[in-house]
């Protein structure tokens, strides 16, 4: 398998054939712009000293400032970081956001870790960082195993370091303490909405349409909750412990309650089922809202689902792309269907400059007109090109990408032979 980059690249590559762009923007996206690693240093209650490896990366800054996650997961590393800032700088783009793409993470399961231990280790990695990292520069949000409360404990840091309040310089921070209304909610509702507006363009209802969530945590939940809400049938969740099906649909209350209580949802009542047989279910809207690379060329042929919804970053590996489509199946990429969180992390970004809080309607009005501005626009690219909405969405990034570096001055401008 190729790496999570070059997988990442040949995106690019299929948006190219419908595209030209500057010799400039092509050398800027081969590679990160800058790259850090840094080694976190954490004591752990038992009085042990261990070190972690940290990353921050930020890909491309062409229409502003880096904005992206930190993630807290065992299997972070650099290639992984540098692709998911790569993805946030197309994200960005196709909404219109006034950001390029950043990401961070450690190396470590959180999951073993006190709230004591996890606080030590939010604080060192902004000690790492600090120099890195900035409200003009480059703002850190949630990513996986990362929520407001760390990035509470990080802007707490970065106010220690810098002996002055800086709220703007990281996002998805606690409502309490300068986060915005709906900011927790924002990639599931995000995701919602671009489901929604996609079924009006296909003239199909909800009733009678059955959905399977790959990955029951913030956004995941939160997701298959719109969708039953709006008369969707939901009938298959999982989390990292497994998952539940139910062909009438799921009870997600009480789903909800086993995972708080047991830690799975697989310890709800219903017929359990692996990760990857949810991924293999019958089903009008897959949804993928876990980690990367869960649909990969190994079983891409036995998807059976009609639509994929990408909520997690890189769920579809790129060699799968081909089987997906030759198949029939509709694929929502994650840098549209996923970019409800940096939508809401920008809103939160000028709350705070402008030290004025938007009421949670706001929020939700604004984030809904975004959403659904952007899943029309890939659309009517994805029919005019006769592209899937993958290839469509990469179109409009790069475009927008193209457009700001002309304005600064490309190669044809600065050209003096004439040729």
């Amino acid at each position: 398998m190729p790496s999570l980059f070059d997988g990442a690249s040949a995106r690019i590559e299929a948006a190219l054939a419908h595209i030209e762009i500057s010799d400039d923007i092509a050398q800027q996206l081969a590679q990160p712009d800058t790259a850090l690693k840094v080694s976190v240093p954490l004591r752990h209650d038992d009085g042990a000293m261990k070190l972690y490896p940290g990353y921050r990366v930020r890909y491309d800054t062409t229409l502003g400032p880096a904005k992206g996650g930190i993630r807290f997961h065992p299997d972070v590393n650099a290639d992984e970081v540098s692709t998911l800032a790569f993805w946030m700088t197309m994200k960005c783009a196709v909404l219109g956001l006034p950001f390029g793409g950043g990401k961070g993470g450690i190396a470590i399961d959180p999951k073993q870790l006190s709230p004591a231990e996890l606080e030590r280790l939010s604080r060192a990695y902004i000690d790492k960082v600090a120099d890195f990292i900035g409200p003009d520069s480059d703002i850190p949000a949630p990513d996986v195993n990362t929520n407001p409360r760390v990035m509470g404990w990080m802007m707490d840091q970065y106010r220690i370091i810098n002996r002055a309040e800086v709220r703007d310089v990281i996002t998805g921070k606690p409502v309490e303490m300068g986060g915005s209304a709906g900011r927790t909610t924002a990639t599931g509702d995000g995701a919602f909405h671009t489901l929604t507006t996609l079924m009006k363009r296909w003239e199909r209802e909800p009733d009678g349409t059955t959905v399977a969530v790959q990955g029951f945590g913030n956004a995941g939940a939160r997701f298959a909750r719109l969708c039953a809400e709006a008369g969707y049938t939901v009938v298959a969740v999982s989390d990292s412990g497994g998952g539940i099906y139910n062909a009438d649909g799921l009870d997600l209350d009480a789903i909800a309650k086993a995972k708080e209580t047991d830690g799975s949802v697989s310890a709800a009542d219903g017929q359990t089922l692996s990760n990857d047989e949810i991924v293999e279910l019958e089903v009008d809207i897959l949804a993928p809202a876990a980690l990367e690379n869960v649909i990969t060329a190994d079983n891409a042929d036995r998807v059976r689902a009609g639509v994929i919804v990408e909520i997690a970053n890189g769920p579809v590996a790129s060699e799968a792309d081909r089987t997906l489509e030759d198949n029939g199946v509709q694929v929502v990429p994650d840098i549209l269907a996923n970019a409800g969180g940096v939508t809401v992390s920008y809103f939160e970004w000028v709350q705070n400059r402008q030290a004025w809080y938007w009421a949670a309607d706001t929020v939700a009005e604004r984030l809904q007109s975004r959403m659904v501005e952007a899943t029309e626009a890939v659309a009517e690219r994805a029919e005019t090109l006769e592209v899937g909405y993958r290839t469509a969405a990469y179109v409009i990034a790069l475009e927008k990408l193209e457009a700001a570096a002309k304005a600064r001055g490309t190669s044809a401008f600065f050209r003096t032979d004439n040729g």
